[in-house]
């Protein structure tokens, strides 16, 4: 099986979660299935800005992006955080190799048109025959959230979003979402077992979702309508259960179903 699996910056500043995240890529392979990591770091980025002084916002979970911001998102993401988390994959016994979407040419991107959020991309191409090419060597793909534009700029990209692009490109069979959350949370704080992407629209409406999950919604639904057959928010304290993801259930986080 093809899975990808995105995991957010938060859950990447608790070594521990790394640590238990990084042990289960090894019984993923074993089991036979081919894996892309795809990270974001917006709070390790975000904490870096704030120690050089520079503010930074958002507009619906999408980090306002000037040159200064998408210069220090590549030393962050492409740099420290990546090889951070091929090291600890390294350690568990997976081969690994760290990359940004430039690399390979392997996430191609376009500026995001509205709103204007700056040095902000949206995925138009992925490069699968050289993830494919990873795969073949044994090797799993860790990718740091920033594309190359076809206009020769580096451009921050959602992780979330990445993510989807790059389980609808590979024809992945499963896309997971860890995260510092226990799932999607309906009013009352409940997490939701099963959400269909119907209701999602209007838990919008209601601000019942908001902020960071807002993205990772419209990536979830998005991959779902273009043939990823299973998309699930987990939380990262579960990653245990990822080498056994399509053969055992799992009772923790949220499923986001297709009606």
């Amino acid at each position: 099986m093809k899975l990808v699996v995105k995991i957010g910056g938060a859950a990447l500043d608790d070594k521990e979660l790394v640590k238990k995240f990084a042990a289960a890529i090894p019984g993923l392979w074993r089991e036979g299935h081919q894996v892309v990591v795809v990270h974001g770091g917006g709070a390790a980025l975000s904490r870096t800005l704030k120690q050089l002084g520079c503010e930074t916002s958002f507009v619906n979970g999408l980090r306002v992006t000037d040159s200064q911001t998408r210069d220090v998102a590549i030393m962050v993401l492409a740099g420290q955080l990546n090889k951070q988390l091929v090291a600890a994959i390294g350690a568990a016994g997976q081969p690994a190799i760290g990359i940004c979407g430039g690399d390979l040419g392997m996430f191609r991107a376009a500026k995001k048109q509205s709103p204007d959020l700056g040095f902000v991309g949206e995925i138009r191409w992925v490069n699968r025959e050289a993830i494919e090419r990873l795969w073949s060597a044994g090797i799993v793909p860790v990718i740091s959230s920033l594309a190359l534009g076809y206009d020769g700029e580096y451009y921050n990209v959602n992780a979330d979003q990445m993510a989807s692009a790059g389980a609808i490109a590979c024809g992945a069979h499963a896309l997971v979402y860890l995260t510092d959350v226990p799932g999607v949370m309906d009013a009352d704080g409940t997490v939701i077992r099963w959400l269909d992407v119907k209701a999602i629209s209007r838990m919008v409406e209601q601000a019942t979702v908001s902020g960071g999950m807002l993205p990772k919604l419209e990536a979830c639904t998005s991959a779902l309508k273009k043939g990823v057959t299973r998309v699930r928010i987990l939380p990262a304290s579960s990653a245990e259960v990822l080498p056994g993801f399509f053969t055992h259930p799992i009772d923790c986080g949220t499923e986001v179903i297709a009606s």
